[in-house]
């Protein structure tokens, strides 16, 4: 293979879930940025944040802890680019179906409310999850009114989305929003499996969905927790890019908790090992056709 392959670190996602399993889960902005750089020394071109209460380790979408780490990661000395996720505060959970009633953990705000931190801190990159979706009882909320406005937003701020697709479906959503001219060309798709919503992390559905990639569509994708290294050898045998980290996958191996750097370290050696090569900083703006921000 001569390809170069672009590993995405996800360093701590937005779940709480995991605080209890696994007590190093990059909870501060100091500690997010600093997981960040050593995930980039270990050969990420691109990290993915989320950014939680730096006090209870919640999930969070406050837009001072995004501009604590990005001024972090940006005063730092690296190349890495910067993916904000704009996956946050967009589910509603109800009390009652009759009479209806929200309940008081619905996080749903108006598009820009959702992607404001991309908006402003202007990072190369900001994830836009194309469909609606039930993740248990919470409802996550992406109608094409939403997706357009956020995408237009991002746009206009010079901000590339990451089109997130949990299953077949998002692919066709994103799809109208290319052909509505509200993506931009050479678009990037993540393929988002075993999340345990959407679609499985297996070669069937992986196939299917880089079939429906419309021409000259740029892809990724990862796999969760016993998926995940697995499915970084599957992407790249199949020509994609590859995401790993913590928000996805919180072992080394049975029973031995991993940091994002040797999670990085294990998909450079799997990548390697089959005959690609890991991308660059560099190489990855040339592939994803961005540039430097900050």
């Amino acid at each position: 293979m001569s390809q170069k392959t672009i590993i995405t670190c996800a360093v701590t996602g937005g779940g709480s879930a995991v605080l209890e399993k696994h007590p190093n889960i990059p909870k501060t902005p100091a500690q997010i940025a600093d997981a960040a750089l050593e995930a980039a020394k270990a050969g990420a071109a691109v990290v993915h944040i989320h950014v939680r209460n730096p006090d209870t380790g919640a999930p969070s979408n406050c837009f001072e802890l995004y501009e604590r780490v990005v001024k972090k990661i940006r005063d730092a000395a690296t190349d890495v680019i910067i993916n904000l996720t704009s996956g946050m505060d967009g589910t509603v959970v109800f009390d009652s179906l009759e009479p209806l009633e929200l309940s008081k953990t619905s996080t749903l705000k108006d598009p820009l409310g959702r992607c404001l931190h991309a908006v402003k801190l202007q990072p190369e990159l900001s994830t836009l999850d194309c469909g609606t979706m039930t993740f248990d009882e919470e409802i996550f909320v992406a109608r094409m009114s939403d997706l357009r406005e956020m995408a237009s937003l991002m746009r206009e701020a010079g901000v590339k989305p990451e089109l997130e697709c949990f299953e077949l479906g998002h692919i066709e959503n994103a799809k109208k929003l290319i052909s509505e001219s509200v993506i931009d060309s050479a678009p990037l798709f993540q393929f988002c499996l075993s999340t345990g919503y959407g679609a499985p992390a297996v070669p069937i559905v992986l196939q299917a969905m880089r079939e429906l990639l419309p021409p000259g569509a740029l892809w990724s994708g990862f796999g969760c927790a016993a998926d995940e290294m697995p499915m970084v050898g599957h992407l790249v045998a199949m020509g994609g890019h590859v995401r790993v980290g913590l928000e996805d996958n919180i072992y080394l191996r049975r029973g031995v908790l991993a940091t994002n750097a040797q999670l990085v370290e294990n998909a450079v050696g799997i990548i390697e090992r089959m005959g690609a090569s890991v991308a660059t900083p560099a190489e990855a703006r040339t592939i994803l056709g961005v540039e430097k921000r900050g």
